[in-house]
């Protein structure tokens, strides 16, 4: 067996790779997958595999069920890092997989981690033997596999979500490594209850993050006992799990953009401070206020836009901490402020439009006249100079004859843009009312 063929147990090895499970009952967490009768519990313990990938942050046991795998399965398990090798090594080990397959009627599974690492071109490498059943693949990524893993390969797999390991799962891992001859009981460490919710507080749903940090503070108090502050003075700040490249970065500005939409000013706060406390760019979320300002409130609060603007710029100026005031103070406001989104659906109707009906001609009264000869084939001819209106509004029509009547921007009845949309009824009515004259 190829995979984990090394499990010597010693004071140098990780405390995370030390207690790592070797049998499913171990496991801890993920029982939306490992629960009797789950539809994961029943494949590896069948020993009924096919292409799997796992899916989940870092530290919640997808390589830990690829070892629990390997411990159970009659297969020859290869383990694989996308980081360490290439294209060359994938074809070595597909040749093998064939051969063995050929003459010992063994199996072969191959686990890839953080397969994501892989473009998608080095990816088709594992087509062939995949579809001809000489290799079954599990794969290990903390991205989303609909954008990292090629579409021909993601449909020949099955995903499975891991998740975040809840607190009380953090807190059973750390006691079991207290306790547990593969960790730290030999040291007999004095570690109070409040320490051990403190490191599962920190660790973030991380169970291999929980058991470094433990095994940090316990050789740091070389022996005295361990309490929360031990543990604060010892590790200091615990940055956010937030990659600003990654699956986290693009949920935490959904959840926040989602809460401005939705008028709520607390939740939007408190995903502001996630980014902020992350190290979020500060005009990554600026710009996107300013987008929001437009998509999402538009005319129903014109200052809005203004407010966003201002907002952008504000935080270039100042910089950071300061600016997190500013950011506050327009993500509050735009929250708060009536919404329409009327903009935003008339510019994607119109756009629709164009590319149904393609380029219709301008009508001949909207055409500009700059020479003897437009003049001569019409062009301009019956325009009507709005402003010679005492209103400061004439009837006139504004698109291809194919499309007159048609209305792209309908206003909400929210905000500033009630009295647009009173304005724009009232030259419909002036409009209708020349038709008739005219008629």
């Amino acid at each position: 067996m190829d995979l984990f063929s090394s499990t010597v147990s010693d004071d140098q090895t990780p405390l995370a790779e030390r207690m790592r499970p070797q049998h499913l009952d171990e496991v801890v967490g993920q029982q939306h997958l490992l629960a009797d009768g789950c539809p994961l519990r029943q494949i590896i313990e069948a020993d009924q595999l096919s292409s799997l990938i796992f899916w989940g942050p870092p530290g919640t046991g997808k390589t830990t069920l690829a070892q629990v795998i390997a411990q159970s399965t009659r297969s020859r398990f290869v383990f694989f890092s996308a980081i360490m090798n290439g294209v060359k090594d994938i074809r070595h080990i597909v040749s093998r997989a064939k051969e063995d397959r050929a003459m010992y009627g063994t199996r072969t599974i191959l686990f890839v981690d953080e397969i994501h690492r892989f473009n998608k071109s080095q990816q088709d490498a594992f087509l062939p033997a995949l579809e001809k059943g000489d290799l079954i693949l599990i794969g290990a990524t903390t991205e989303n596999p609909s954008f990292e893993v090629n579409a021909a390969l993601l449909s020949r797999a099955r995903v499975f979500v891991l998740k975040s390991l809840q607190h009380n799962d953090i807190v059973l891992l750390l006691k079991r490594a207290l306790s547990d001859p593969r960790g730290l009981v030999d040291q007999k460490p004095d570690v109070s209850e409040q320490a051990l919710e403190h490191l599962a507080q920190l660790a973030q749903g991380d169970a291999r993050v929980a058991l470094g940090n433990l095994q940090l503070v316990v050789e740091t108090a070389k022996g005295k006992p361990i309490d929360e502050t031990v543990v604060s003075q010892t590790l200091q700040q615990k940055a956010l799990r937030y990659d600003k490249g990654a699956e986290e970065h693009y949920n935490v500005i959904s959840a926040f953009i989602k809460s401005v939409r939705g008028s709520n000013p607390d939740g939007a706060l408190y995903w502001l401070a996630r980014m902020i406390e992350a190290g979020e760019d500060p005009l990554f979320i600026a710009r996107r206020l300013v987008i929001l300002a437009a998509e999402d409130i538009g005319n129903a609060d014109p200052r809005g836009l203004q407010l966003a603007i201002s907002a952008q710029q504000a935080v270039h100026f100042v910089g950071m901490p300061e600016g997190r005031i500013i950011l506050a103070q327009a993500t509050t406001y735009l929250a708060s402020a009536p919404k329409s989104n009327a903009s935003y659906r008339g510019i994607d109707a119109a756009l629709a439009e164009v590319r149904r009906s393609g380029p219709l001609e301008v009508p001949l009264p909207l055409r500009n006249a700059p020479t003897k000869l437009m003049k001569e084939l019409d062009y301009g001819k019956d325009y009507q100079y709005a402003h010679d209106n005492p209103t400061g509004f004439v009837a006139q029509d504004y698109l291809p004859d194919q499309l007159r009547g048609t209305e792209f921007y309908r206003p909400v009845d929210r905000g500033y843009e009630k009295v647009m949309a009173e304005r724009l009824a009232f030259y419909r009515q002036q409009a209708e009312q020349t038709d008739e004259e005219d008629a």
